[in-house]
């Protein structure tokens, strides 16, 4: 029996950041994927861990990602990182976990930065918050100073939900942040796009998941 879903955020109510880290390196000329391979590199005490952590400010973490990345091949200000982060919506997936409530319990992992780093998200704040109220249980790196893939940041929303980690489903789009849910017993799910993440999130749960 699913007692709980459990979602990301970023890459999964909206598009992956992904698509526009790879229009701003072409745009500006940059090896392919040098951001996602200088987020990768060191991946749990590099300069973007540590802004989700809210262990540095945003001229600290500008500096640090730009040293790191030049010494894999490119220099890449972390100012100009962060506006690309934001996504479209998919409320495609909004309506899922609407469903998903109908049901059982449902909560979010998100490793995201200090509110006060990120400047105005305009339109996208207010989707932000509307589907955060949704959640019965909500985890921010930044507010924690603790992320994904860190085995207790997955513990501490079973313990919040009141759940059985064999019970859950948990949704990411990033591979290295399922690992460590899938190793506690959740069914695990990687976010390509809404429609394969809403089949495969209604084969597992066995629950009708759109209008």
């Amino acid at each position: 029996m699913i007692e709980a879903v459990i979602f990301d955020f970023g890459g999964v109510f909206t598009t992956s950041p992904f698509e526009a880290f790879a229009r701003f390196e072409t745009a500006r000329g940059l090896p392919v994927d040098i951001i996602r391979r200088t987020n990768a590199a060191n991946h749990f005490e590099n300069a973007w861990a540590k802004f989700e952590r809210a262990e540095i400010d945003l001229e600290a973490f500008d500096n640090l990602f730009a040293a790191e990345s030049l010494a894999l091949g490119a220099e890449v200000r972390g100012r100009d990182v962060v506006p690309l982060l934001a996504g479209d919506p998919r409320p495609e997936m909004v309506e899922a976990l609407r469903r998903v409530k109908q049901h059982c319990k449902a909560g979010c992992i998100t490793n995201n930065l200090p509110a006060n780093s990120i400047g105005s998200l305009g339109g996208r704040a207010i989707y932000v918050a509307e589907v955060m109220a949704l959640f019965d249980h909500v985890i921010e790196s930044a507010k924690i100073g603790l992320r994904k893939p860190d085995p207790r940041i997955y513990r501490m929303m079973a313990d919040a939900l009141r759940v059985d980690p064999k019970n859950c489903v948990y949704l990411d789009d990033l591979g290295v942040n399922l690992k460590p849910a899938r190793e506690m017993g959740m069914t695990t799910i990687k976010v390509l796009d809404g429609p394969q993440a809403i089949a495969e999130l209604e084969a597992a749960t066995g629950f009708s998941l759109r209008a």
